[in-house]
């Protein structure tokens, strides 16, 4: 069974970032391999010791469910639209958000729901995490931001 969704901020203080790291993602499909590209050879630099693989599993969840879910358009991708990701890193905490246009609330669909062809990305991304939620965007900019937490071994 998930947890509950949490809406909020991941429970780390912004201010104490060791490391970050950022990309825009075009609306198109191979934005998820190019996210996934860019999170590998972040990773490989800050050492994430053995979060490694979970931590490319879940951005790869993370933007394929931003492009399918949260970009306008009919089914179609909007080339004017993008993602973006986001790797920050506390000493011992890492947290990967994804940014897109949308307002809607993601939903996350119960593991048994074996009829479904997708829609099990989010529980991926609760299995594989420590955490994650999603909070809406302030101020001028539009959409929200869905995030992941990991608890890295100490020293990694």
């Amino acid at each position: 069974m998930l947890k509950p969704l949490r809406q909020g901020l991941p429970p780390l203080d912004p201010a104490a970032v060791s490391s970050a790291a950022s990309c825009s993602l075009p609306a198109r499909y191979e934005a998820v391999r190019e996210a996934r590209r860019f999170t590998r050879g972040t990773l490989e630099q800050w050492d994430v010791g053995d979060r490694f693989d979970d931590i490319c599993l879940v951005v790869s969840e993370l933007v394929t469910n931003a492009l399918r879910h949260a970009l306008p358009g009919d089914g179609g991708m909007d080339p004017s639209a993008s993602v973006r990701l986001h790797l920050m890193r506390w000493a011992e905490r890492l947290v990967c958000a994804v940014r897109d246009p949308s307002h809607e609330t993601p939903v996350a669909r119960a593991a048994g729901d074996h009829a479904a062809e997708s829609g099990r990305g989010l529980f991926l991304v609760e299995s594989f995490s420590d955490g994650w939620g999603w909070h809406p965007l302030a101020g001028t900019l539009n959409g929200k931001v869905v995030w992941a937490l990991f608890r890295l071994p100490p020293g990694a």
